[in-house]
């Protein structure tokens, strides 16, 4: 969420309210090329860190939803030639094999215009709502499709993750999932995606930071979770690991 209230360095995490006192959002960044506060600046809105809230109260952990499908705006350029209208949403750029959107019989193409009757604005909404929908619950996606407009509905579940499978590794305390197909496609490769890292833990020491993708070890291409605990099984102590961070590929020797 944008706004140009005052937000100087320092105010991260605090309270974004109205004149009225309601709470609106929990302040985030500010853009400031010259290190000083421009008038622009960024809040998570209230809703979502309510719902980041309760799943840290409940879980421990935050417990992101997924449909297995990768996704992209819905541009006026795009809609016209799918001969879509004037409809806001989704396309649906892809769908992950086995997922609940293949069982649901979603297909890439689809339009994703609404989510428990409420009108998607675009694939970020989507993502946001999708993610934090509680793992187990049910909703209903209106979808457009070839002109043609129905109701699906699909069950949430939970984006694979794993940190216990490889402990004695030197990922141990590294919490990792399969990439997303959104994250592939900006990094141009599949992988694994680091979601946390313990403090004080192997992958810590290491260097591994949330966000990292591995790609490959020792120059053997990894594209998921799987792949990465049967390349470690039975390796030696150190191995190189190669990752994409912020868009730039490094190597990293782990021990």
């Amino acid at each position: 969420m944008q706004t140009d209230a005052s937000i100087n360095p320092g105010n991260s995490g605090g309270a974004m309210v109205t004149l009225d006192g309601r709470l609106v959002g929990i302040n985030t960044a500010i853009l400031t090329p010259a290190g000083g506060n421009i008038g622009i600046g960024f809040a998570v809105p209230s809703n979502m860190a309510v719902a980041v809230m309760q799943q840290l109260i409940k879980h421990g952990e935050v417990r992101r939803g997924r449909l297995g499908i990768g996704m992209h705006d819905l541009t006026p350029d795009l809609a016209e030639a799918l001969e879509l209208g004037g409809i806001h949403g989704a396309v649906i750029a892809n769908v992950e094999p086995g997922s609940p959107a293949e069982k649901a019989g979603l297909k890439a193409g689809d339009v994703v215009a609404a989510v428990d009757g409420a009108p998607v604005q675009g694939a970020t909404h989507l993502r946001n709502r999708l993610g934090l929908t509680p793992v187990g619950s049910t909703i209903r996606l209106t979808v457009r499709r070839e002109g043609d407009e129905r109701e699906v509905d699909l069950t949430i579940t939970a984006e694979a993750t794993s940190s216990g499978d490889f402990a004695g590794t030197p990922l141990d305390g590294a919490r990792l999932r399969n990439a997303s197909a959104e994250e592939a496609r900006r990094a141009g490769s599949a992988g694994i995606t680091v979601d946390s890292v313990e403090p004080d833990s192997l992958a810590a020491w290491v260097g591994l930071r949330r966000g990292d993708m591995i790609v490959a070890v020792n120059r053997t291409p990894v594209s998921s979770v799987a792949d990465l605990r049967d390349m470690l099984a039975g390796r030696r102590a150190i191995v190189a690991l190669e990752l994409i961070r912020d868009g730039n590929r490094l190597f990293m020797v782990a021990r």
